[in-house]
């Protein structure tokens, strides 16, 4: 699967140099139909492309039984609490379908922003504008997150 990595859309346009260092970050991930990828509550640690197949979004209330807030499908992105700082995932993922993905661990995204900024910042952008059309205002957010981490690493409060 990392061998496609420069024939999806979201690393068009990176170099073979900059291709291999996103190959030595991302991972493949698969799973069969009915699989809990993660669950509402467990710690936040990756984001993942969906390269093919389904999967639904559920939030469980603490009054009532889990909703299927919306489903996803090829080329969208799940798992953002990993990026955004938030300890624990939000809501539970559920493959209703196959599925074939890829996954980066947030801490390494961060890492990537950190060590190559022109690669990392390129890849959050266009994570963000895929998420964007279900999270109102996610280019935004993900920019605030970029900017105070670049202070963070410049020493500055």
């Amino acid at each position: 699967m990392l061998d496609s990595l420069p024939y999806i859309p979201l690393f068009q346009g990176f170099d073979t140099f900059q291709i291999s260092i996103l190959k030595n970050l991302f991972e493949d991930f698969f799973c069969p139909a009915g699989t809990v990828i993660f669950e509402q509550g467990d710690p936040a640690k990756y984001l993942y492309l969906l390269i093919s197949g389904e999967i639904a979004i559920r939030y469980k209330p603490y009054d009532g039984p889990p909703l299927t807030l919306t489903r996803l499908h090829d080329g969208e992105v799940f798992g953002w609490s990993a990026v955004i700082g938030t300890p624990k995932y939000t809501s539970s993922i559920v493959s209703e379908t196959e599925v074939t993905a890829i996954r980066i661990e947030g801490a390494h995204l961060w890492a990537l922003v950190r060590e190559h900024p022109e690669i990392g910042t390129t890849i959050i952008d266009r994570l963000a504008r895929i998420v964007s059309p279900r999270w109102e205002n996610a280019h935004a957010q993900i920019q605030s997150l970029l900017n105070s981490n670049r202070n963070e690493w410049k020493g500055e409060k």
